[in-house]
């Protein structure tokens, strides 16, 4: 069986991606160009997808800058230094107005072209800094968008969409992705990279990924700006 498997090419796709592998299916691994600030992230996908064993990777080409409203795709400053309590509240302007919906959709035709039964995303609430695409209301929603929206689904076969990640906490993906063999040094995380491509250090997901190998008890392969 064939899934398709949304790439970021962070800690929570490339474990999403190795539990998939693991659990037997083909992955066809997906990525988006959406006009985010650097492109370090799409190379982290391309060498995740080679290094788990995805059957294909395709990245597709749309232009989110031409929206605007977040500070990953529009010039405006990506927080930095905040502590754990500031990240918890609210809705950070790291938010991307409407990205994952827009991503699953893309997702859910190309399951339905490949004829996969399957889609995989590793979106995580409880380190998700407030993103309200990533909750299970949302998830179920996008479930009965496949249900209702597509030939699959009106002829009874919708593809499944999973999150196996939903519930964990960051540590708790690294220690099952340490179990599944994922090279977490293959992966970024940063939304504010160097020219090098050295993670900031200071941003949310920085400091989300620092927390998450510590309480993990995991060394931390990420090269750093600020070290």
């Amino acid at each position: 069986m064939d899934a398709i498997v949304l790439l970021s090419g962070g800690i929570d796709s490339a474990t999403a991606l190795a539990m998939t592998r693991a659990a037997g299916l083909r992955c066809h691994a997906l990525s988006f160009r959406y006009g985010q600030r650097h492109a370090v992230e799409l190379a982290a996908a391309a060498r995740v997808a080679r290094a788990m064993g995805a059957v294909g990777h395709d990245v597709i080409d749309l232009d989110l800058r031409a929206i605007g409203g977040s500070a990953l795709t529009a010039e405006i400053d990506v927080p930095k230094g905040r502590d754990e309590a500031e990240i918890g509240a609210g809705i950070p302007i790291t938010y991307v107005p409407a990205r994952n919906t827009i991503f699953l959709s893309y997702a859910i035709a190309l399951a339905e072209v490949r004829g996969a039964r399957d889609i995989v995303v590793g979106v995580n609430v409880l380190d998700s800094s407030g993103y309200p695409d990533c909750r299970p209301e949302w998830l179920a929603a996008m479930q009965e968008v496949a249900r209702l929206g597509t030939k699959a689904g009106a002829e009874r076969r919708p593809v499944t969409i999973r999150a196996p990640l939903i519930k964990m906490s960051k540590s708790e993906i690294i220690r099952a992705g340490v179990k599944l063999g994922v090279d977490y040094g293959l992966t970024h995380s940063c939304y504010d990279p160097s020219p090098s491509g050295a993670a900031c250090g200071a941003c949310d997901a920085c400091q989300l990924r620092r927390r998450g190998f510590e309480a993990a008890g995991v060394p931390d392969p990420t090269v750093y700006a600020s070290s």
